[in-house]
């Protein structure tokens, strides 16, 4: 082979597709996860994971701290190109260790980070749960017209999710009828709001009342950028300034197309994911 024939570098498949950390095994759960909002692959591809991201990605508790540790870096980037790379395969990986005696009675939490990026990734984790009726699967996500669109006309029996607020499809959320997870600054804007904590357990964002409040991680640079808000009221100013500068676009340039509304599934780089949820 000539020195200079190029090489393509594929992460080894992960041993364990799920972890747990001390949180999480107090209430009987464990994680699967995905790098935060996008990553780049050592082979130079990228893929945007949370596509609905917008407000979120400022104080997101993912793309801080011990998330950004090389070897969880890695782990995490690991679990993706499985996905990508052979979503069949991943599946019935998923499925056999989630048939191991103890993961029965158990709770699996998709996406301690990452969203539902594709249909298809989707759909092969209904495949799964379907597969695993022993154990209960949960969620947030800010995939709202997604799960609209695949989950609630058929959704897996043991298969529970919350809308969390704080992304660019907050407005197909119907927070009469969803269960609905929102951002507050402190535990009692929460209550002040008439919301409930899951401060106690995270499985109260899916067992307990329908209307979720999430207390800010206390990291202070996050803080100061919620300003006080409800990650659904900066959301609400993020949406009404793109509004405004979309209509004033127009103005200046008649049936220009190409704004695009949503984030194109597939590959994209992690500074268009950036740009895009800003």
């Amino acid at each position: 082979m000539s020195s200079s024939a190029h090489v393509t570098t594929v992460p080894a498949r992960p041993a364990r597709l799920l972890t747990q950390n001390r949180e999480m095994r107090a209430i009987g759960a464990w994680n699967w996860t995905l790098p935060a909002l996008a990553a780049r692959l050592p082979d130079g591809r990228t893929q945007v994971t949370c596509p609905a991201a917008s407000a979120c990605t400022r104080i997101c508790y993912a793309r801080n701290g011990t998330y950004l540790f090389p070897a969880v870096k890695a782990k995490h980037t690991a679990n993706l190109a499985f996905v990508l790379n052979d979503l069949p395969g991943w599946t019935e990986a998923m499925i056999r260790e989630l048939s191991e005696p103890r993961f029965i009675g158990k709770f699996v939490r998709v996406h301690d980070a990452g969203d539902f990026f594709s249909d298809a990734y989707t759909l092969a984790w209904c495949r799964v749960m379907r597969s695993c009726p022993q154990v209960t699967f949960y969620c947030y996500t800010k995939e709202v017209r997604r799960f609209k669109r695949l989950i609630e006309p058929d959704p897996p029996e043991n298969f529970l999710w919350v809308y969390s607020y704080g992304g660019r499809e907050d407005s197909f959320i119907d927070p009469d009828r969803d269960r609905v997870a929102d951002v507050f600054p402190d535990e009692d804007a929460i209550t002040e709001a008439g919301w409930s904590s899951q401060e106690a357990s995270d499985l109260l964002a899916v067992l307990g009342p329908r209307l979720v409040g999430v207390p800010a991680n206390r990291i202070p640079q996050f803080l100061k950028r919620m300003g006080g808000r409800r990650l659904s009221e900066w959301q609400a100013e993020i949406d009404a300034e793109r509004t405004r500068k979309r209509r004033r676009h127009l103005r200046l340039v008649p049936n220009d197309p190409s704004a695009p509304t949503s984030m194109p599934e597939g590959q994209s780089s992690a500074g268009d994911a950036e740009r895009y949820a800003a």
